[in-house]
């Protein structure tokens, strides 16, 4: 593959930002992954898979692969979701107990990422991994041929013609059930 692409060169970084994460994180039988997904939860939950997969920035199947070993575990819980049709996802107390240990251990993976890298390397490689994860570049696509133009990932037209992901859709939810 060409060293100058750019898919390649983010996979292999964070491939291994990864290990370096699920490293800290093996002794209490967690992927830096599942860590994420509990804290999103944490932050978020109840919330159903969907808008959690695309907060993530995940495909739904990837998600439901992740979400299980929680389960079994009783990190989290499914349960049926405010329109009855769907599964809202939360963090168990077992979960929140985890994530005290499980944030210790993070910390020590982003101590050790800071001092390889440097602080200010770091946050400046954290603030442009989010502007390619934020919303307005959820635009990125592909042409694609004579049948019209590629649609983003996780995007959804109105019938007003106004993009929207349901990333927006579910902080907007979150906002209004806060205030």
């Amino acid at each position: 593959m060409n060293p100058l692409c750019n898919c390649q060169s983010l996979r292999q970084a964070t491939r291994r930002v990864t290990q370096l994460y699920d490293q800290a994180l093996a002794p209490i039988n967690l992927r830096v992954t599942q860590f994420s997904l509990l804290v999103q939860t944490e932050a978020l939950g109840p919330i159903a898979l969907q808008p959690l997969a695309e907060v993530l920035v995940m495909d739904r199947a990837t998600l439901g692969h992740n979400v299980r070993p929680l389960l079994e575990r009783g990190l989290a819980q499914l349960e049926v979701g405010r329109d009855r049709r769907s599964r809202e996802l939360s963090v168990t107390q077992a979960g929140r107990d985890l994530l005290v240990e499980a944030r210790k251990r993070w910390r020590q993976a982003q101590d050790s990422f800071e001092t390889e890298l440097g602080k200010d390397a770091a946050s400046a490689l954290r603030g442009l991994a989010r502007s390619l994860c934020s919303p307005a570049r959820s635009r990125l696509t592909v042409k694609s041929d004579s049948t019209g133009p590629g649609r983003p990932y996780g995007q959804n037209v109105s019938t007003q013609g106004r993009i929207s992901t349901s990333r927006d859709q579910a902080l907007r939810g979150r906002r209004s059930t806060s205030t």
